[in-house]
């Protein structure tokens, strides 16, 4: 009997009704990994703990010397770089926090079937590369241009079709440099790990993950819109499968805390004593700078507003925030939310789309304070 690609490739689904994660997803869950709240205390993320998603393989790389990143297709003249030669290109360092566009997804109901993120899914590293403005300008765009086209070397199989990871910018956000695009060969300070993108990758400020091409390799100048699987399939908010959806870009406001006190293995309730506790946590946004951090302790019926640190020139990486609260004995429900100066704010019940992308939806974070007679 013939066999297809769609005999192990699967369509888009919905959980349905009281179905718990299957293996599928439990593989998923296993193969990437998310950024442990407690690691919000850092300004910048260690690699380890930085989330990670890879669509299909990481692959296997070259040597440096064999790896070669081409700009091509409407240019006046074909380029290739080696890692080698970009390194001695100037530098240029961007903080940037990057958040996968299905953060919260397994928050939803119906569950969008796909990797099964909570809210950990970000992290915030200084990325070290050369401005893809610099390397288009080199290159000499074409006067029909449209859009600049990035592809991976990671290749696999999604929905039926077979596929290398490709996406795509619009020309004036490719040459942009608020923010820079870099074509990134390090992450804090040190070469990037095999699997954030060694040894070339994509970094685009203010977007989703799924624009920050890793492993790159291709770079294609092209005079009509990419319709690529990972552009015009995947990435899209829709309602029905039937719809054409709007494309996924810039990230939502979002600001997260770092749990207090010290956690239940299983439920990850939090235990604090009773007393001033000191709340803290991040907040970002890709559409337009935080301009403040709200704090609720009675499950989003109050709200008071939190000490929000400046950005210290670092527009694209998230913000530090504090809050000084009175913990008294009982059971609380912690709460966070952000606003951006483009008046987006995160919601208290979060919309629903199929993809299960863009969820900024707050934080809950169940809190027991102890009776100072209960405690140890």
């Amino acid at each position: 009997m013939r066999r297809r690609l769609a005999d192990v490739s699967g369509p888009a689904r919905l959980a349905a009704a009281g179905e718990g994660l299957g293996p599928d997803e439990l593989a998923l869950a296993a193969r990437n990994h998310a950024l442990p709240l407690e690691a919000l205390r850092y300004d910048v993320t260690p690699p380890g703990l930085h989330y990670v998603l890879t669509h299909y393989d990481i692959p296997a790389v070259p040597g440096d010397d064999a790896w070669r990143l081409t700009v091509s297709g409407r240019v006046r003249r074909t380029l290739r770089f080696s890692p080698g030669r970009l390194r001695a290109l100037p530098a240029v360092v961007v903080r940037t926090t990057m958040e996968c566009a299905g953060n919260g997804r397994a928050l939803l109901s119906p569950r969008p079937v796909s990797q099964p993120w909570l809210v950990e899914a970000v992290g915030t590293a200084d990325w070290t590369g050369v401005p893809l403005r610099l390397l288009l300008d080199e290159a000499g765009v074409g006067s029909d241009a449209v859009d600049v086209v990035f592809t991976g070397a990671d290749h696999g199989v999604e929905r039926g079709v077979e596929q290398d990871y490709r996406r795509a910018l619009p020309l004036d956000v490719a040459l942009g440099d608020d923010p820079e695009i870099l074509v990134a060969y390090a992450m804090n300070g040190a070469p990037l790990p095999p699997q954030h993108g060694s040894p070339l990758r994509l970094v685009v400020p203010g977007w989703y993950g799924m624009a920050q091409v890793k492993w790159l390799r291709d770079v294609e100048v092209v005079d009509s819109p990419f319709t690529g699987f990972q552009q015009s399939v995947a990435y899209r908010i829709r309602q029905t499968p039937e719809e054409a959806g709007e494309p996924v870009t810039l990230i939502a406001p979002r600001a997260l805390l770092i749990p207090p006190g010290f956690p239940d293995f299983m439920s990850r309730t939090r235990v604090v004593a009773a007393g001033p506790v000191l709340l803290a946590g991040r907040a970002w946004s890709g559409r337009a700078p935080v301009t403040s951090v709200d704090v609720s302790t009675d499950d989003g019926l109050t709200w008071d507003p939190a000490g929000l640190e400046p950005d210290h020139g670092r527009r694209w990486a998230w913000r530090r925030w504090t809050f000084a609260w009175s913990a008294a004995p009982g059971a609380h429900v912690l709460s966070v939310r952000a606003r951006d100066g483009a008046g987006n704010t995160q919601p208290l019940e979060q919309p629903w789309n199929r993809g299960g992308f863009a969820n900024n939806v707050v934080q809950r974070v169940p809190v027991l304070c102890l009776d100072p007679a209960d405690a140890p």
